[in-house]
Protein backbone atom coordinates (compact mmCIF):
# COMPACT_ATOMS: atom_id res chain seq x y z
CA UNK A 1 0.00 0.00 0.00
CA UNK A 2 1.82 3.06 -1.32
CA UNK A 3 0.25 6.17 0.34
CA UNK A 4 1.42 9.71 -0.37
CA UNK A 5 3.61 11.27 2.29
CA UNK A 6 1.29 14.30 2.61
CA UNK A 7 -2.49 14.16 2.47
CA UNK A 8 -2.88 17.90 1.84
CA UNK A 9 -0.78 20.95 1.07
CA UNK A 10 -1.53 23.13 4.10
CA UNK A 11 2.08 23.12 5.29
CA UNK A 12 3.75 26.37 4.30
CA UNK A 13 6.94 24.86 2.90
CA UNK A 14 4.98 22.39 0.76
CA UNK A 15 2.64 25.10 -0.56
CA UNK A 16 5.61 27.36 -1.24
CA UNK A 17 7.38 24.64 -3.22
CA UNK A 18 4.22 24.07 -5.29
CA UNK A 19 3.95 27.79 -5.95
CA UNK A 20 7.59 28.03 -7.01
CA UNK A 21 7.24 24.97 -9.21
CA UNK A 22 4.06 25.91 -11.11
CA UNK A 23 3.59 29.71 -10.96
CA UNK A 24 5.78 30.58 -13.94
CA UNK A 25 4.34 27.77 -16.10
CA UNK A 26 0.81 28.80 -15.16
CA UNK A 27 1.52 32.42 -16.06
CA UNK A 28 2.97 31.42 -19.41
CA UNK A 29 0.00 29.15 -20.11
CA UNK A 30 -2.46 31.99 -19.43
CA UNK A 31 -0.38 34.56 -21.29
CA UNK A 32 -0.05 32.43 -24.41
CA UNK A 33 -3.70 31.45 -24.37
CA UNK A 34 -5.37 34.79 -23.51
CA UNK A 35 -2.76 37.52 -23.92
CA UNK A 36 -1.73 40.24 -21.52
CA UNK A 37 -4.93 42.31 -21.51
CA UNK A 38 -6.73 40.11 -18.98
CA UNK A 39 -3.91 40.28 -16.40
CA UNK A 40 -2.57 36.73 -16.28
CA UNK A 41 -0.36 37.61 -13.28
CA UNK A 42 -3.44 38.50 -11.25
CA UNK A 43 -5.18 35.28 -12.25
CA UNK A 44 -2.13 33.24 -11.20
CA UNK A 45 -2.22 34.94 -7.80
CA UNK A 46 -5.96 34.38 -7.46
CA UNK A 47 -5.60 30.71 -8.41
CA UNK A 48 -2.96 30.17 -5.72
CA UNK A 49 -5.09 32.04 -3.19
CA UNK A 50 -7.94 29.64 -3.95
CA UNK A 51 -5.50 26.74 -3.62
CA UNK A 52 -4.47 28.00 -0.19
CA UNK A 53 -8.11 28.45 0.85
CA UNK A 54 -8.78 24.84 -0.19
CA UNK A 55 -5.44 23.39 0.91
CA UNK A 56 -7.05 20.81 3.21
CA UNK A 57 -9.00 19.35 0.28
CA UNK A 58 -6.16 19.23 -2.28
CA UNK A 59 -3.45 16.61 -2.28
CA UNK A 60 0.02 17.47 -3.62
CA UNK A 61 -0.45 15.33 -6.72
CA UNK A 62 -3.68 17.22 -7.57
CA UNK A 63 -2.31 20.72 -6.90
CA UNK A 64 -1.10 21.39 -10.46
CA UNK A 65 -4.42 20.37 -11.95
CA UNK A 66 -6.28 22.49 -9.37
CA UNK A 67 -4.38 25.73 -10.04
CA UNK A 68 -4.39 25.35 -13.82
CA UNK A 69 -8.13 24.61 -13.89
CA UNK A 70 -8.91 27.42 -11.45
CA UNK A 71 -6.80 29.97 -13.34
CA UNK A 72 -8.30 28.94 -16.67
CA UNK A 73 -11.82 29.31 -15.23
CA UNK A 74 -10.92 32.74 -13.85
CA UNK A 75 -9.74 33.80 -17.29
CA UNK A 76 -12.88 32.43 -18.95
CA UNK A 77 -15.00 34.37 -16.47
CA UNK A 78 -13.02 37.50 -17.27
CA UNK A 79 -13.49 36.95 -21.02
CA UNK A 80 -17.25 36.54 -20.50
CA UNK A 81 -17.30 39.70 -18.40
CA UNK A 82 -15.45 41.65 -21.08
CA UNK A 83 -17.99 40.49 -23.67
CA UNK A 84 -20.81 41.84 -21.52
CA UNK A 85 -18.96 45.13 -21.05
CA UNK A 86 -18.45 45.47 -24.81
CA UNK A 87 -22.10 44.63 -25.48
CA UNK A 88 -23.24 47.37 -23.11
CA UNK A 89 -20.80 49.86 -24.59
CA UNK A 90 -22.29 49.26 -28.03
CA UNK A 91 -25.85 49.98 -26.93
CA UNK A 92 -26.64 53.65 -27.29
CA UNK A 93 -28.82 55.41 -24.76
CA UNK A 94 -32.02 56.81 -26.15
CA UNK A 95 -31.61 60.35 -27.29
CA UNK A 96 -35.22 61.40 -27.09
CA UNK A 97 -37.77 62.22 -24.42
CA UNK A 98 -41.51 62.13 -24.24
CA UNK A 99 -41.52 65.83 -23.39
CA UNK A 100 -42.69 68.27 -26.01
CA UNK A 101 -40.20 70.82 -27.36
CA UNK A 102 -42.01 73.72 -25.74
CA UNK A 103 -41.67 72.17 -22.30
CA UNK A 104 -37.97 71.48 -22.87
CA UNK A 105 -37.41 75.07 -23.95
CA UNK A 106 -39.25 76.40 -20.89
CA UNK A 107 -37.24 74.11 -18.65
CA UNK A 108 -33.98 75.40 -20.14
CA UNK A 109 -35.10 79.02 -19.78
CA UNK A 110 -36.12 78.43 -16.15
CA UNK A 111 -32.76 76.83 -15.33
CA UNK A 112 -31.01 79.85 -16.84
CA UNK A 113 -33.18 82.19 -14.75
CA UNK A 114 -32.46 80.16 -11.63
CA UNK A 115 -28.69 80.22 -12.21
CA UNK A 116 -28.78 83.97 -12.79
CA UNK A 117 -30.89 84.52 -9.67
CA UNK A 118 -28.53 82.34 -7.60
CA UNK A 119 -25.58 84.38 -8.79
CA UNK A 120 -27.35 87.56 -7.56
CA UNK A 121 -27.50 86.25 -3.97
CA UNK A 122 -24.91 87.37 -1.47
CA UNK A 123 -22.17 84.87 -0.69
CA UNK A 124 -23.60 84.23 2.79
CA UNK A 125 -27.13 83.68 1.44
CA UNK A 126 -25.98 81.43 -1.39
CA UNK A 127 -23.78 79.35 0.93
CA UNK A 128 -26.54 78.75 3.49
CA UNK A 129 -29.20 78.22 0.81
CA UNK A 130 -27.13 75.64 -1.12
CA UNK A 131 -26.16 73.77 2.05
CA UNK A 132 -29.83 73.52 2.96
CA UNK A 133 -31.47 72.87 -0.41
CA UNK A 134 -28.76 71.00 -2.31
CA UNK A 135 -26.90 69.12 0.43
CA UNK A 136 -30.01 68.67 2.60
CA UNK A 137 -28.41 69.99 5.79
CA UNK A 138 -30.62 71.23 8.59
CA UNK A 139 -30.40 74.76 9.98
CA UNK A 140 -28.63 73.57 13.12
CA UNK A 141 -25.99 71.68 11.10
CA UNK A 142 -25.37 74.72 8.91
CA UNK A 143 -25.07 76.92 11.99
CA UNK A 144 -22.42 74.59 13.45
CA UNK A 145 -20.46 74.46 10.19
CA UNK A 146 -20.53 78.23 9.63
CA UNK A 147 -20.09 78.97 13.34
CA UNK A 148 -23.15 81.25 13.46
CA UNK A 149 -26.49 81.08 15.25
CA UNK A 150 -29.46 79.10 13.96
CA UNK A 151 -31.43 82.36 13.69
CA UNK A 152 -28.73 83.78 11.40
CA UNK A 153 -29.00 80.70 9.18
CA UNK A 154 -32.80 81.06 9.05
CA UNK A 155 -32.47 84.74 8.13
CA UNK A 156 -29.98 83.98 5.34
CA UNK A 157 -32.09 81.20 3.83
CA UNK A 158 -35.38 83.07 4.04
CA UNK A 159 -33.72 86.16 2.59
CA UNK A 160 -32.34 84.05 -0.25
CA UNK A 161 -35.79 82.57 -0.95
CA UNK A 162 -37.41 86.01 -1.09
CA UNK A 163 -34.71 87.32 -3.41
CA UNK A 164 -34.94 84.24 -5.64
CA UNK A 165 -38.74 84.55 -5.96
CA UNK A 166 -38.43 88.22 -6.82
CA UNK A 167 -35.57 87.74 -9.33
CA UNK A 168 -37.19 84.79 -11.10
CA UNK A 169 -40.53 86.63 -11.49
CA UNK A 170 -38.74 89.67 -12.98
CA UNK A 171 -36.87 87.51 -15.45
Amino acid sequence: MDRPFHENICEEHLFSSIFNKYAKDLHNFLYYRYGDLLNPKDKVQEAFIKLWENCAKVTPDKAKSFVFTTANNLMLNEVAHQKVVLKHQKTKPKMYTNENPEFLMQETEYMDKLQKALSNLTYAQREAFMMNRVEGKRFKEIAEILDISTKAVEKRIYGALEKLRKDIKEL
